[in-house]
């Protein structure tokens, strides 16, 4: 394993700290008048999901962390776990809530997620940027009213409730934001399904 010296961090590098992989998710440069350089990162520890703000002077170097990133399917879930297949070997890999974490809300069966892992274990699964789920409860609108913007819940396929527009009818098929969890437009349904 390398080492990440300062002039080399980056925001979305991967790191180890204390046998721990932390992801960089905002680093900013900061020169004093006086001294040296300083580094100001804030890292989410990527086994707990905790975020803690680090400052590194020039010339300290980190551990690089041994962190591998692939496209796996989503299967199934099994009691608390979800189970995902790595694209290339079909090995199985197991992730409990914790891990899934929000993405949990707009998982459905075959979707392609990626699944990072440390050490070869798995530590965590993102989902595409974009869904395309069903609606498959929504209240009818209030009659007459046309005003521009007004939002009601609906419950998708998976079983999440989002705010999506007052004309969105059950049997739609929105395309949702799995980082926000918001609406983004009615679409066609995806090629197999009805």
């Amino acid at each position: 394993m390398g080492t990440i010296s300062t002039s080399d961090f980056r925001k979305g590098m991967k790191v180890q700290i204390d046998g721990i992989p932390f992801l960089c998710t905002e680093m900013n440069f900061r020169k004093p008048g006086k001294g040296t350089a300083l580094y100001e990162c804030k890292l989410k520890n990527l086994i707990r999901n905790t975020v803690v703000d680090r400052t590194y002077r020039a010339g300290q170097t980190l551990e690089e962390a041994d962190i591998m990133e692939f496209t796996a399917q989503y299967l199934y879930r099994q009691g608390e776990g979800f189970v995902f297949m790595n694209n290339q070997d079909y090995e199985q890999y197991e992730l409990n809530a914790e891990q899934v974490g929000d993405v949990a809300r707009f998982l459905k069966e075959n979707m392609d997620c990626q699944v990072m892992t440390f050490n070869d274990l798995p530590i965590a699964v993102s989902a595409p940027n974009h869904v395309v789920l069903k609606v498959v409860q929504a209240e009818p609108a209030p009659k007459g009213n046309t005003a521009t913007g007004v939002q009601k819940p609906v419950t998708l396929e998976t079983g999440s409730d989002i705010l999506a527009p007052a004309f969105i009818n059950e049997g739609d098929w929105l395309r949702v934001d799995t980082r926000t969890g918001e609406y983004i437009e009615r679409t066609n349904a995806p090629e197999g399904e009805v």
